[in-house]
C-alpha cells in the first residue's frame, strides 16, 4: 500500500493530488489515474478534422456575396451605397449610428469570446467561458440595431429596405469566419499527467 498524509485518526491516502505518481503498481485504482502517458509517434498531433463543403453550401455563400456586391455597388442606381450612407440627407443619421454602434458590440462580442475560447484546453471550460447568459441581451440588441437599420434606410427604399438589410447581414455573416486575425491553434498541452 502507498503512504499517505498524517491525519489524527492515521493516514489519509492523496488519490488526487496531481504530484502524485505511483511508480510500483501497489493500487490498481490509484495506478490507472495516475499512470504516466506516453504517446505514440503516431498520436503526437491530435486527428486534424476537414471541414468539406458541399456544393450548394457554396453556392449560397456565392450568392448572398454577390447580392451584397450588387447592392453596395449600384446603391439607388445613381450613386454606391457607401456613397449614399455618408452623403445622402434623407437619411435618419441617429438610428444609423445607434444601429452601427449595436453591431459593433455584438461583433466585439464575438470577436472577445472566440479569442478568449481558443486559449482554454478544456472543452467544458470553453462553454464556461463563453457566458451564455449574454445571448439574449445580443440577439436583443442585433434586432434592435437591425430595426434601425430599416428605420433609417426606409426614406430611400421604402419596402426594399427589409431584404436590404438582410441581404447585408447574410453577407456579413458569410464573411465574419474568415475575418480572423490569425491562424489561431489550441494549444497543446505539456504536462504528461492526467488531470481528469
Amino acid at each position: 500500500m502507498s503512504g499517505g498524509t498524517p491525519t489524527a485518526g492515521g493516514l489519509m491516502r492523496q488519490r488526487h493530488s496531481q504530484g502524485y505518481a505511483s511508480s510500483s503498481g501497489d493500487d490498481l485504482e490509484d495506478d490507472a489515474c495516475s499512470r504516466i502517458r506516453t504517446q505514440s509517434p503516431r498520436a503526437q498531433s491530435p486527428p486534424k478534422f476537414v471541414e468539406t463543403r458541399t456544393w450548394i453550401e457554396v453556392l449560397e455563400n456565392v450568392i448572398w456575396l454577390g447580392s451584397a456586391v450588387f447592392i453596395i455597388y449600384l446603391g439607388d442606381w445613381h450613386s454606391n451605397f457607401i456613397n449614399i450612407l455618408i452623403h445622402d440627407d434623407r437619411i435618419k443619421r441617429t438610428p444609423l449610428y445607434l444601429g452601427l454602434f449595436g453591431v459593433s458590440l455584438n461583433v466585439a462580442y464575438f470577436v472577445y469570446t472566440s479569442m478568449l475560447v481558443f486559449g482554454v484546453r478544456k472543452s467544458s471550460e470553453r462553454w464556461e467561458l463563453s457566458s451564455i447568459d449574454a445571448l439574449p441581451y445580443l440577439t436583443t440588441v442585433g434586432l434592435l440595431s437591425f430595426c434601425l437599420f430599416c428605420f433609417a434606410l426606409w426614406p430611400i427604399w421604402s419596402f426594399l429596405t427589409l431584404p436590404l438589410v438582410f441581404t447585408l447581414f447574410m453577407a456579413g455573416m458569410v464573411i465574419l469566419p474568415y475575418m480572423v486575425l490569425g491562424t489561431l491553434k489550441q494549444q497543446q498541452p505539456s504536462d504528461m499527467f492526467r488531470i481528469d
